[in-house]
């Protein structure tokens, strides 16, 4: 069971990026602005709210309260949320809102992932949840405003 945990928390972020890439680039040209929707949730997500948030509240990962080595190597940094998570469900979210069945592979792919990192001692489960709330909440804002810009724009023609 540990190797499962290990390949999930470790590889398996790859495979799901990599089949992401494939999708986009078959037929890139109409997806493009998919792509930058997930870069600006992405971002938004996990590179601003999850930094703001540690920035203000340090919250110890378990491996190091319950003084345990954890399945995979770690640092020492602020666990609360899940940066893993924050991105992962942001980028679900958009491609979600795009394509339906897509969107559930890859999210259920992300959910897979940051609860192998759990199991794994490098997160508490409500570093997860908070985590893929907080890229859920972003990816919805990014694909509402992407909406709404483009009944805009429509209406301006």
């Amino acid at each position: 069971m540990n190797s499962v945990i290990i390949f999930f928390a470790t590889y398996a972020g790859y495979l799901l990026m990599g089949g992401l890439l494939v999708f986009l680039l078959k037929g890139w040209k109409e997806r493009i602005v998919l792509a930058l929707q997930m870069i600006i949730a992405a971002t938004l997500s996990r590179g601003i709210i999850t930094e703001v948030i540690r920035l203000f509240w340090y919250r110890t990962r378990p491996f190091v309260e319950q003084n345990f080595v954890p399945l995979i190597p770690h640092a020492d940094s602020a666990s609360f949320p899940s940066g893993h998570a924050t991105f992962l469900f942001a980028i679900g979210t958009v491609l979600y809102a795009y394509n339906k069945k897509a969107g559930v592979v890859f999210l259920l792919g992300s959910a897979a992932i940051v609860i192998a990192r759990a199991l794994a001692g490098v997160h508490w489960p409500s570093d997860i949840i908070w985590g893929a709330l907080i890229g859920v909440v972003c990816g919805l804002v990014v694909s509402k405003f992407a909406i709404i810009y483009n009944r805009f724009k429509q209406h301006a023609n």
